[in-house]
């Protein structure tokens, strides 16, 4: 597996330096998004207007989002770019399986990615005048969130096996997952205080956003639950993909496009 990974990384670091432009037009339209959003959102409170942590939060969760579009798009994006090129079928003939080879694919790509999105959180925090904190405790959270965000990729790309076609949905969901990432489900109450802990990613984004936001120390007893979340999401997408896979080969449309 650290052979493959190694394989991985060193094809991804030749891309990510063949293809410069394309890096930095990622970075440029990311930042620019957020900005485009920050200053409507001022321009309509007001000048008086004081966001406070709230500012820290939301950028908090829209790095988040970006993160997990990565991974998601990785994954899915991937996988049907390999089909249109008629190379589907020689990754699911690899000895290490189709599973090994994507998540490997995907660990590799956000090792480097990984370095665009600290670029990110930099400029975003330049432009809008949020501080962030970064206690090393935020690697608990961040590596359970990444395992609920693979999860999601997994399906993402059981979509892509079956339907072949997944722009659209990818574009539903991404609007989907902006909201679940930016709205604060730690400070709700009654039953969606419980019910947050079923959604995908949420535990781990909340206690992302208390450790970076609002300068809260990490909860362990609400981390159990985040990691526990991000396991099972991680396990339903690999069952689900694989589940897809077998129904492919079953029609025959493995390679097919």
């Amino acid at each position: 597996m650290m052979d493959l990974l190694y394989v991985e990384l060193k094809r991804t670091w030749i891309q990510f330096i063949r293809y410069p432009a394309e890096v930095i037009a990622g970075l440029i339209i990311t930042t620019s998004v957020f900005y485009g959003l920050f200053l409507s959102a001022r321009y309509m409170a007001g000048p008086s207007f004081a966001f406070g942590d709230r500012l820290d939060a939301v950028v908090v969760g829209y790095v988040l989002w970006t993160l997990n579009l990565y991974i998601i798009n990785d994954i899915a994006i991937g996988l049907q770019s390999e089909a249109q090129t008629g190379t589907l079928e020689q990754v699911f003939l690899s000895p290490f399986g189709a599973p090994r080879v994507f998540l490997a694919r995907a660990v590799a790509s956000l090792a480097l990615r990984f370095t665009l999105l600290v670029g990110i959180v930099l400029l975003l925090m330049g432009l809008s005048g949020s501080r962030l904190s970064f206690p090393i405790t935020l690697i608990f959270p961040f590596l359970s969130l990444v395992m609920a965000g693979y999860g999601f990729a997994f399906m993402m790309g059981a979509c892509a096996l079956v339907f072949k076609r997944v722009q659209q949905i990818l574009g539903i969901f991404q609007f989907l997952l902006l909201f679940l990432l930016a709205a604060p489900f730690e400070e709700s109450t009654g039953i969606m205080q419980s019910f947050r802990f079923v959604l995908p990613m949420i535990p781990s984004t909340g206690l992302l956003r208390d450790l970076m936001a609002r300068d809260l120390g990490l909860d362990w007893a609400t981390y159990s639950l985040a990691l526990l979340n991000g396991i099972a999401y991680l396990a339903i997408g690999l069952l689900v993909f694989s589940w897809a896979e077998k129904m492919a080969k079953k029609r025959g449309s493995l390679g097919g496009y």
